[in-house]
């Protein structure tokens, strides 16, 4: 089964059932549309989808020129908005990403980027990449490949890459291969582990704390789990993760790893442990085939932990509507699908 298909297809379908609840809450606003095949992707074969994912390949098409210049716009007041690094002092600079514009993609990553930037001191070095939430067209640049490559890029001039640490946080849907992008009809890729490791090493940023969301993320970590590297995925390389769904505010693991475990003033391991714990719980609340969430905190990433977890803020309580919500509706689908 060719996975990257797949996995835009779910989020079409997804995606198609999202305009009946929002027009009942909010008729004025027409949220994102996917309604039809995707271009070229659809008659390449998995060989050469892996390859474009390796490129960092996204179609972009049918934009008009004012939305094309806005959304230029959006992206320089956002990479302008950066601040620089702190002499003496191990910063962390957040990039929080949806790739899906999909609104439960949206709203995780603006939230992860509210919660990353609170508990590892982050003001004035955060940059949210996102489209809608739901309610409104987004203010926020885009979570493209070319925008993500500009930020990380950004993120290097202003850090200092021999102390400070890059906190990046991705989520939308997956494949074998990579991170799929997907924005409505207008905008198609995939991000593998080979263009994330190009692009970070092309950029010489070594401290990074990478949090992927999406199915077969665990793809990502023989490649990128380095010395001075931690990292958690919300699923191997060979399983799906869950909760997903439009109406939303998180995924399952969006809603273990930020909204519940990063929230509290405990180190990043046992943050991890927690999450991979309550994961495990919903999936056999709804008979869920185990997504098996990956952790690895490489030796040296040690340094930049002790430094950002001496300051960390209290506690705060999870908000929005918890994935665990879904359970019910995830349960029901396996059934009909036979599984």
């Amino acid at each position: 089964m060719n996975h990257l298909r797949a996995a835009l297809r779910w989020s079409i379908a997804a995606a198609a059932l999202l305009p009946l609840a929002a027009s009942a809450q909010m008729p004025a606003y027409q949220a994102a549309q996917h309604r039809f095949a995707v271009p070229l992707i659809e008659r390449a074969s998995d060989q050469e989808l892996a390859f474009l994912a390796d490129q960092g390949v996204a179609i972009e098409h049918d934009r008009p020129p004012a939305q094309a210049l806005a959304e230029h716009r959006r992206l320089d007041r956002a990479l302008a908005s950066l601040q620089p690094q702190r002499k003496g002092v191990v910063d962390a600079y957040v990039v929080a990403v949806a790739l899906d514009s999909d609104p439960v993609f949206g709203r995780e990553a603006r939230e992860a980027g509210r919660v990353l930037a609170r508990r590892y001191g982050a003001a004035g070095h955060t940059i949210v990449l996102a489209g809608t939430d739901g309610h409104a067209d987004s203010n926020l640049p885009m979570g493209s490949p070319a925008n993500i490559a500009a930020a990380l890029a950004r993120v290097a001039e202003l850090m200092d890459r021999n102390e400070d640490v890059l906190v990046l946080y991705t989520t939308s849907h997956g494949a074998p291969w990579g991170i799929v992008y997907n924005d409505g009809d207008q905008g198609f890729g995939a991000i593998s582990p080979t263009r994330l490791w190009t692009e970070l090493s092309q950029l010489g940023i070594t401290n990074r704390l990478l949090l992927i969301s999406a199915c077969f993320s665990g793809v990502f970590v023989p490649l990128l789990a380095t010395d001075t590297t931690a990292m958690v995925t919300a699923a191997s390389a060979d399983r799906t993760s869950f909760g997903c769904q439009a109406d939303m505010d998180w995924t399952f693991f969006g809603d273990a790893m930020i909204n519940h475990a990063l929230r509290k003033p405990e180190p990043f391991a046992q943050a991890a442990t927690e999450a991979q714990a309550l994961i495990g719980g919903w999936e056999g609340q709804g008979k869920l085939t185990p997504s098996q969430p990956q952790v690895w905190v490489g030796p040296g990433a040690a340094h930049w932990l002790t430094a950002l977890e001496a300051r960390l803020p209290p506690a705060t309580s999870p908000v929005g509507r918890p994935a665990t919500l879904s359970l019910g509706n995830a349960a029901a689908a396996l059934k009909r699908e036979g599984r």
